[in-house]
């Protein structure tokens, strides 16, 4: 089983993160890989989609706001840092933590293709047959790497970190992202329609288009 510690100049740093604008760090992180070596060994899926949040005037952020719960403190520390919290106290959802310190915004990962340790994946979702289904939704995604809110707060370049990005130079062209108004946030009234979640272009491995959570 390949270490964390192993990591190589791949992986995204800082500089990355901790940028101020978090719709164009969502649009990046099209055609990246998200990378897990978790119990039973490493696995990974290049970024499809994700939709981008962000404190104070985003209602449909956690932290609108600027607010400040047990749940939203990891949003406001440095980006870098994953924020993993429950959905419909069932799934597990992976964000990553942007902007520097204070400022409270986060990429949702909604979908992966996946890459590397399939047949874990495939193990870990019993699944017989490699399909969309096994990662194209974020509750799944998560499953699949097995991600869980055991993971929140982790920070994603450290020398032992066991959830990571990495840049393998699949660039993703402005002309193969679709974006779009974002999943299940009708609650946000005007910032309901802001189309802050990006797609790659016709990739069967992201989630349907319905306006509510596919998981």
């Amino acid at each position: 089983m390949v270490q964390a510690n192993q990591m190589t100049n791949l992986v995204l740093h800082t500089d990355f993160y901790q940028r101020p604008d978090v719709v164009q760090i969502s649009r990046e992180l099209l055609g990246k890989f998200l990378v897990t070596d978790m119990e039973g060994g490493l696995t990974a899926g290049k970024i499809v989609e994700v939709e981008a949040y962000r404190a104070p005037d985003d209602k449909a952020c956690h932290a609108y706001q600027n607010k400040r719960t047990p749940r939203t403190e990891v949003m406001f520390m440095p980006g870098g840092y994953s924020y993993v919290y429950l959905c419909y106290g069932i799934h597990h959802l992976f964000n990553v933590v942007t902007g520097t310190e204070g400022s409270a915004s986060a990429v949702l990962i909604r979908a992966v293709e996946p890459v590397d340790g399939i047949p874990l994946m495939m193990k870990r979702r019993g699944f017989q047959v490699e399909k969309p289904q096994l990662t194209a939704g974020p509750g799944v995604m998560t499953q699949a790497l097995g991600i869980t809110t055991k993971a929140n707060a982790h920070c994603l370049f450290s020398g032992n970190a066991r959830i990571w990005i990495e840049d393998r130079g699949k660039n993703i062209k402005e002309s193969e992202i679709l974006a779009s108004p974002r999943v299940g946030v009708a609650y946000a009234t005007e910032c309901a329609h802001w189309p802050w979640r990006f797609r790659i272009k016709g990739n069967p491995w992201c989630s349907k288009a319905e306006t509510k959570y596919k998981f």
